[in-house]
């Protein structure tokens, strides 16, 4: 659009010019809680659902895998493989992938190389200890004490609530005179 048409029609003009300014506007701000996309405005924080995909391979579990081992002794101890690949019938991978909301993902990937049916070798990334692993999923939850609302005198003040018979009593059946079922019968 020319200058001269964007003078004679001032509501174009406005609005090339608004479009202008939030153009500019944006590109001014900085990164930070207000640009950031998981944020709305740096207010409101969408809910993501935790994902946990593949196998738990620990340190523990891991040293069980020596070569020698067949296909069936593997999957007994480490599950059946996240991937197999058609064109690598001697190959298998566990990929274990978890996300969390407030942590840092987590990706570990092990790969089980056969020969002949059996465990030829091996790859791993580095992979936890149980405990660590645990730890490292563990959610630490702060518990709030809770103030009574009574004060000191007020609790001591208190009923003392009776004592009851240590002696537990069996549950006794309904009392219910039924005839013999043989009682018909000739």
């Amino acid at each position: 659009m020319p200058l001269t048409s964007l003078i004679r029609r001032p509501a174009a003009g406005a609005a090339v010019l608004g479009a202008l300014l939030a153009l500019t506007g944006c590109s001014s701000i900085k990164t930070g809680a207000l640009s950031s996309p998981e944020t709305l405005f740096g207010l409101l924080k969408p809910y993501r659902q935790e994902v946990v995909q593949g196998n738990v391979v620990t340190q523990e579990v891991m040293a069980q895998i020596q070569p020698g081992l067949g296909r069936n002794q593997v999957r007994d101890i480490l599950g059946t493989p996240l991937l197999t690949d058609v064109f690598h019938v001697d190959r298998w991978d566990y990929v274990f992938t978890i996300a969390r909301q407030g942590v840092a993902p987590q990706q570990r990937r092990v790969s089980i190389f056969f020969k002949n049916d059996v465990v030829e070798r091996f790859e791993a990334d580095t992979l936890p200890s149980e405990r660590e692993f645990v730890a490292s999923i563990t959610r630490e939850q702060k518990l709030k004490k809770v103030d009574p609302d009574l004060t000191a005198e007020q609790i001591a003040a208190l009923p003392v609530p009776p004592k009851v018979d240590a002696q537990v009593k069996v549950p006794q059946g309904a009392a219910r005179d039924y005839p013999p079922l043989e009682a018909g019968r000739p």
